[in-house]
């Protein structure tokens, strides 16, 4: 059966701005409680929270691995607080789910983030019924882009590999694909900060909208 693996920040849904607050938060420690913008680094807060530590230690000017290790685990219970304050789905993404469930397409996540906190966030977004399957980064002993979990979140959807596609819009989504030998889609919302560092995937969509047809161009129309 044909399955869509979506990443989950940066491309089924909006979480920069309750990142950014977590991540403040952490600098907040440092007399900078708004070190890190929305308007500025919302692309940075799609790639999770390490890269936000690291982006804000840039800006300050330290190279502090140190401060990365030891404030990621108040950054995520922080994050845990507020985790769908201001978080909301791209444009169209229930509806294009609901349009793959019709043409009988799979949908599964596989994201970098704290499998619990992937839970939760989808969850209380009321979509969580949506995916047949969710593998998060502490899910197997191993997180993009290794291929195991993209391949989890195909079979635990009950999905074929070999009819499968990635969904994302970082480079690590799109080695991920390459690892595993499935076509890769990016998203591009437009955030500054968006880095596809180079990667040519095997089409890049603005709105949800594109995206069934798309799927099923790369994929076949047959079962």
């Amino acid at each position: 059966m044909k399955t869509v693996v979506f990443d989950l920040d940066g491309t089924l849904a909006d979480t920069s701005a309750d990142l950014i607050a977590a991540a403040n938060y952490c600098f907040g420690s440092l007399g900078h409680p708004n070190l890190l913008s929305q308007k500025d680094d919302a692309g940075v807060a799609m790639r999770g929270g390490r890269a936000m530590l690291e982006l804000g230690c840039q800006k300050l000017g330290l190279m502090d691995e140190g401060f990365v290790h030891t404030q990621y685990p108040r950054l995520l219970k922080a994050y845990s607080r507020n985790l769908d304050k201001h978080t909301k789905f791209f444009p169209h993404v229930i509806d294009t789910i609901h349009k793959f469930q019709i043409l009988g397409v799979n949908s599964a996540i596989c994201t970098n983030k704290p499998s619990a906190l992937a839970e939760e966030l989808i969850s209380r977004m009321g979509a969580r019924h949506l995916f047949g399957e969710l593998i998060g980064s502490d899910t197997l002993s191993t997180k993009k882009p290794d291929p195991a979990p993209f391949i989890a979140a195909v079979k635990g959807s009950g999905g074929i590999v070999e009819q499968s596609v990635m969904v994302g819009d970082t480079v690590t989504d799109f080695d991920t694909a390459r690892a595993v030998g499935v076509p890769i889609i990016m998203v591009d919302f437009g955030f500054k900060g968006y880095d596809f560092g180079g990667a040519k995937p095997d089409a890049i969509i603005k709105s949800f909208v594109e995206l069934p047809e798309v799927v099923m161009g790369l994929l076949g129309s047959s079962s």
